[in-house]
């Protein structure tokens, strides 16, 4: 059976992986047969390739890459492929399949893990943050800007901001004044992050002392659902490729890029 590698961006914070092994532990606990192994780009060991190339050391012949990420940022347009290149594991087919997000299912468990802390829709004196990491690419920021806009028009909450930690604006601070301005007597902040770390450490010292901070997506049963259909669906793929050895085109109509094997030396 072809091998779940799932690969996510790595942290000197040990919350991030441990965050990301939790989560691998449900993917395995819902798919026992399917063989489940975690890498990182960066920061946390092991990493992809070495991950790869245990994979086909202990006799797979392919293997699927999940990106563990919420868009599709640098890490999922540039160093997600160029790791898998860069491995060069001999005699295996690898298929890196679409990023996580977005998609309903993260949707439903961020809003789950805003329920955790107490958070209710109808609260018109509320006023929610969606807290991304934020990127120099627009589109990944348009992503989360479009879920605060659909949750603004049915939560009655008094309203929804998206605001990122970095590289982007509306910053943590202005999205706050900007609820405050529209009636927002106290503050939520929704997490778009999959594990703890930097970012979101940052995210909740802007919010202030007195708002309420929802905990990241995590090892949620939806994120762990997603990560088997990423899997599932760059897998078939793969399979109507036919085998053909074509090094990080992408199929028209799809989201997964398959890269050959690397040659023998």
């Amino acid at each position: 059976m072809t091998a779940l590698v799932a690969v996510a961006h790595g942290s000197r914070d040990p919350r991030s992986a441990a965050t990301v092994h939790a989560l691998l532990d449900v993917v395995r606990a819902m798919r026992p047969s399917l063989d489940v192994r975690a890498s990182f780009l960066d920061l946390s060991v092991p990493l992809l390739g070495d991950v790869l190339r245990s994979v086909r050391a202990d006799g797979h012949r392919s293997a699927v890459v999940v990106p563990l990420l919420l868009g599709r940022a640098f890490h999922a347009r540039v160093d997600v492929p160029g790791a898998v290149a860069e491995a060069r594991v001999p005699a295996l087919d690898v298929t890196i399949s679409d990023v996580l997000g977005p998609d309903p299912r993260l949707e439903s468990a961020a809003l789950r893990r805003l329920a955790s802390v107490g958070v209710r829709s109808g609260d018109r004196s509320l006023g929610v943050v969606l807290a991304g990491a934020g990127s120099s690419h627009a589109p990944a920021n348009a992503a989360v800007s479009s879920i605060a806009a659909r949750w603004a028009a049915g939560a009655g909450w008094a309203g929804v901001e998206a605001a990122f930690a970095s590289s982007a604006s509306p910053d943590v601070t202005t999205a706050v004044a900007r609820l405050r301005a529209r009636g927002a007597r106290r503050i939520a902040v929704a997490s778009w992050f999959l594990a703890p770390g930097l970012l979101p450490d940052r995210v909740a010292r802007l919010a202030g002392d007195d708002a309420v901070v929802a905990p990241p997506l995590g090892s949620d049963p939806e994120v762990a659902e997603l990560v088997l259909h990423r899997y599932a669906g760059a897998a078939r793929v793969k399979q109507s490729n036919g085998g053909a050895r074509c090094r990080g085109v992408q199929r028209p109509g799809t989201s997964a890029i398959v890269l050959a094997p690397a040659a023998r030396r």
